[in-house]
Order: C-alpha cells, then sequence, then structure tokens
C-alpha cells in the first residue's frame, strides 16, 4: 500500500526514521515523502511526521460516497504547487455540494494556508474514525489522513510524570520514538537498553512500543527517577497513549530494569536487542561556547562515548542496532561543530549507518538557535 507522510520540523531526520521502518521511502517535496508498506501505519509509534495518510485509489467521490451514514466533518489540506487557502476552500466546499447532493450533512474545516495545522487536524479529531476525514492533494493524486501527530498524548506524557529534572535535560518523547524507529522493525517484546537512562523517556517510549526497556545510569537519582516514572507508566497511564496496548497491565518487573552503571565499564545482564539513548551532551549552555571550552567539552563527551562503545562492543550480538542522540554546538556562523568521531567508532568494531540521498550532517536534531543541539548516529555491531 501506498501511504504519505508530512515531515515534522526536522524533515531529513523524518525521512531516516521512514526509511528505517518502511518500504521505497521518496521525498516529493519539503514536506511530504511517500512509502510503502504492507501493514497499516501506527502514527502513535511515530515521532518525526505529522500526518499519515494513505493513498485513494479510484476518484475521491467515490471514496466520500462510501462513508458510513452521519455528518462529516472534512478538511482538505492541498500541497500542489501553487497552491492557496482560496483554492483549497473552494474545492472542499465543491465537495461539501456534492455529497449534499446525496443528502450528506458536511462541516468543512476552515483553512488559514493551503494546508491544515497539524494542530487543527488533532483537535478536530482527523483519522479517528470514519466521518473525520482530511484529504490531501498533491497535484492530481489524493490521500486521506490515516493519522495525525497526537500532541495532547505527548504533553501529557512528558509534563505529567513524577520524576522530572529540568537541570540534566529532558529528551523530548518524539526524538526517544525516532531513536527506537532508527534501530529499524524491532520483534515485540525486543530488549532495548538506554545506557544513559537519565529520568527514562526511552525506556517509556520503549515500553509504549511493547519492548522491553534496560536502562542505566551513572547517577543514582537518575535510576530512581527513572524507576518511579516507569512504575507510573506502569499503573495505568499506559491509558494517555494511544498504542494498541492501550490500558493493559504488566508486570513491571517482566518489562523493565533499571540499575546503576557506568556506561563505559558496566557489564549489562542478559541479552541485548538494540541500543537508543542519549549520551551525555556536556554542560548546558546559553551561548556558543568559545574555542578553548569547546574543546574541552568535546574531549569530555568525546571520551564518555568511545568508551562506551569499546566497553558495549563485546556485549552485543553482530548485527545489533544502535541510535544515539550526541551533542553537536551551536557556533557564531549558526553552523554546529560537531565529535567527529566516526572514524574512531568503526575502529571499534561498527558499521556507520547511511540512508538514501541523506549525508550525516543531515541528522540534527535541535530547534532554532539551540546552543546544544543533538546530532544522531546510527550503528550495527559488525
Amino acid at each position: 500500500m501506498k501511504f504519505l507522510a508530512v515531515l515534522g520540523r526536522q524533515p531529513k531526520l523524518s525521512l531516516a526514521e521512514l526509511e528505517s521502518l518502511f518500504n521505497n521511502v521518496r521525498q516529493i517535496g519539503p514536506e511530504l515523502a511517500v512509502f510503502e508498506s504492507e501493514q497499516a501505519v501506527e502514527m502513535a509509534r511515530l515521532g518525526g511526521s505529522l500526518k499519515i495518510a494513505q493513498v485513494i485509489d479510484g476518484s475521491v467521490l467515490d471514496f466520500l460516497q462510501k462513508i458510513p451514514a452521519g455528518k462529516i466533518t472534512l478538511g482538505l489540506s492541498d500541497y500542489s504547487r501553487g497552491a492557496s487557502a482560496r483554492q483549497s476552500g473552494q474545492e472542499a466546499l465543491k465537495l461539501k455540494k456534492i455529497l449534499a447532493r446525496h443528502g450528506r450533512s458536511v462541516r468543512v474545516l476552515q483553512n488559514k494556508g493551503a494546508v491544515l495545522s497539524t494542530a487543527t487536524s488533532h483537535h478536530n479529531q482527523i483519522g479517528e474514525n470514519a466521518h473525520r476525514i482530511e484529504l490531501i492533494k498533491v497535484g492530481k493524486e489524493y490521500f486521506s489522513v490515516t493519522g495525525v501527530q497526537n500532541i495532547t498524548a505527548y504533553a501529557r506524557r512528558d509534563q505529567a510524570r513524577p520524576a522530572r529534572d529540568a537541570k540534566v535535560g529532558m529528551l523530548p518523547p518524539k526524538l526517544a520514538q525516532i531513536l527506537l524507529n532508527l534501530c529499524g522493525q524491532l520483534p515485540e517484546k525486543s530488549r532495548v537498553l538506554d545506557p544513559f537512562c537519565g529520568t527514562g523517556v526511552v525506556l517509556q517510549e520503549a515500553l509504549l512500543m511493547n519492548y522491553k526497556a534496560y536502562g542505566t545510569d551513572l547517577s543514582e537519582r537518575m535510576v530512581d527517577y527513572s524507576r518511579k516514572n516507569l512504575l507510573w507508566l506502569e499503573n495505568g497511564q499506559r491509558s494517555h497513549s494511544p498504542e494498541q496496548n492501550v490500558g493493559k497491565k504488566h508486570n513491571a518487573s517482566d518489562n523493565f530494569l533499571v540499575e546503576v552503571g557506568d556506561a563505559t565499564n558496566f557489564i549489562w545482564q542478559g541479552k541485548i536487542d538494540a541500543v537508543a539513548g542519549e549520551i551525555y551532551l556536556g554542560r548546558p549552555m546559553s551561548n556558543p561556547p568559545v574555542e578553548i571550552k569547546l574543546k574541552t567539552e568535546k574531549q569530555e563527551c568525546g571520551s564518555i562515548l568511545l568508551g562506551f562503545l569499546k566497553n558495549l562492543s563485546a556485549q552485543i550480538d553482530s548485527g545489533t542496532p544502535l541510535a544515539l542522540a550526541t551533542p553537536a554546538w551551536l557556533r557564531p556562523d549558526g553552523s554546529y561543530s560537531r565529535l567527529n568521531l566516526l572514524d574512531e567508532i568503526e575502529k571499534l568494531g561498527y558499521n556507520v549507518m547511511k540512508f538514501n540521498g541523506l549525508s550525516q550532517k543531515d541528522l540534527l536534531y535541535y530547534r532554532e538557535g539551540q546552543v546544544v543541539a543533538r546530532e544522531i548516529i546510527v550503528l550495527r555491531k559488525k
């Protein structure tokens, strides 16, 4: 089946996530990519896409007329070249009139631009039932939105966790999902290690994806925070997530383990199927560092990364995937300075994964003006 993705804030990273999971991924515009999947796509598992839509085979009118009886909420987003809010609105009203002649009641969502915002689509529950429809038009081709990024759910499980610490930085749940997905299609109950688990965001998202979570951290306080957050999740907060396993209760001891340990010398227990996490990003900064400070930060962070990978290498099987967020520092000219350790990493027994049409420089996650960004490196054990 052919699907379309509306890409997120870092579209190149979104493309890498899609390529890790699906077939024949191809970017068709600054914000759009198409791909193929034999199964329905679970929107709630994708951190890098704003909307997912499935191609409409046949005419749009035939598609709309097959909607079950009841009032229809209809939105239209036109990504065609030169499209405007006026054109998009007019086409939606035209479809409404045609449906009205067939006795259907239709409410049209108003566009401020040629396309509906993610917030508008989400708050109008697009894709949540057969009567809430958003059509995406790309040239002469139409798609029907099957899922919209659940802004409310992300905010809830990020902000409502009982143990949070802003001083150590907080990994966005969306990025945690991207890291997990960059490890590829993992079987259910795969055991995912986060060796720098902090307050447990990656572990949390791993549980929501029905994986087993294994976390370690040098800080006993962070391990305690992770444990509290994961117990909170296991004790019923899963019902806030639109995953297939909503509301299911699990024995926490069967699904996660969190331990105190230094990632550069720790011996992890049992088989590890994948590794996803964020290494030490260095000290918080409000301004781009001067060269001498940048050099010191790079040496410290790089030493931790290489020490961890050297320690891990003998403990995982060949082919084990890793997706790691590493630091990159803003420079006065607006560029980012990275660790640039890929050659050293390969010497430690890892292959650096490449993505079609993307370079390593494309795999950057940041907000505009953010001083310490995250460069994503994706590896496979040789």
